[in-house]
């Protein structure tokens, strides 16, 4: 896969509300959370990135392999089982927020919490504010 065909995630003219809205009522208000935090975090208006990210700012990448595209900054996707959150970040690099965040998963570029009543708010707050700060807004 080389770069030619660019990323495939791109940003879409639909509603986050509106994408919210049609969550089970359970995941709404993790969601407006989530959104939250990341606008005060970005001074960034969410976006949704194809059917089901929502994400804050845009940054480029490019990889190894000489792919590369822009992707927001930080963002989220509410998914069945569980809430990713995408930091844009080597999350080896928060081990001392990661270890009190509380209940969560890392997989290969993001972070898994079933809900954020399993998390410390203010810690994933400090993550998301360090993301940030690398990276600028």
């Amino acid at each position: 896969m080389g770069g030619s065909k660019g990323n495939k995630t791109q940003p879409s003219s639909i509603s986050v509300m509106d994408r919210i809205a049609s969550l089970p009522v359970e995941k709404q208000a993790d969601c407006h959370t989530l959104v939250a935090m990341m606008t005060r975090a970005t001074g960034m208006a969410p976006v949704l990135w194809g059917a089901s990210l929502i994400g804050f700012g845009e940054v480029q990448y490019r990889y190894p392999s000489g792919h590369s595209g822009n992707i927001f900054l930080v963002g989220f996707s509410p998914r069945k089982s569980a809430i990713s959150l995408y930091l844009t970040c080597d999350l080896r690099e928060m081990a001392d927020q990661l270890a009190r965040l509380g209940k969560h998963a890392c997989g290969k570029g993001c972070l898994y919490v079933k809900k954020l009543a399993d998390v410390d708010l203010s810690v994933l707050g400090e993550m998301i504010g360090q993301v940030v700060a690398r990276k600028g807004s």
